[in-house]
């Protein structure tokens, strides 16, 4: 994992998380793709690009390499999502709900959020209860001074 020295949670996640192709990426490898050739025919994405975020996915902990190799083909790495990974979905829940509400595509939403029983869920603030909170009631306090 990459350590960092910044003292703000979001600089620092934006280290990981914060290029352009990286959220495409991660919504590609949530949908099951893991293989290099199929991340670059799902995204569009120039190969020496797509090798640079998968590197820093990796080295961040949040996709893990694996190698595989084909009969008669040459070894080759997949990509498979960590549990940090995982927990992604909901940082990419938010921008699609986010998306969906204030940037819609005028056919309609290109992917639901359901349950497994087929119930609507969105994402949003849950408090140690488990209660969900609204928007105007969290409050982010800082608890360190960042540089501004």
């Amino acid at each position: 994992m990459v350590v960092t020295q910044q003292t703000c949670s979001i600089a620092r996640s934006l280290e990981v998380l914060g290029e352009r192709w990286t959220f495409l990426i991660l919504r590609e490898a949530l949908s099951g793709t893991t293989r290099f050739a199929d991340f670059r025919a799902a995204l569009g994405v120039a190969p020496d690009v797509l090798s640079d975020r998968l590197a820093t996915l990796v080295a961040s902990g949040v996709l893990e390499k694996r190698p595989y190799r084909e009969p008669g083909a040459r070894a080759r790495d997949s990509y498979h999502l960590t549990e940090a990974g995982r927990e992604l979905q909901v940082v990419l829940g938010a921008l699609q709900q986010w998306g969906d509400e204030h940037r819609p595509y005028e056919p309609g939403p290109t992917v639901l959020r359901r349950t497994p029983d087929g119930r609507p869920v969105h994402v949003g603030f849950v408090d140690d209860e488990g209660r969900e909170v609204p928007l105007d009631e969290v409050r982010f306090l800082r608890t360190a001074t960042y540089p501004s």
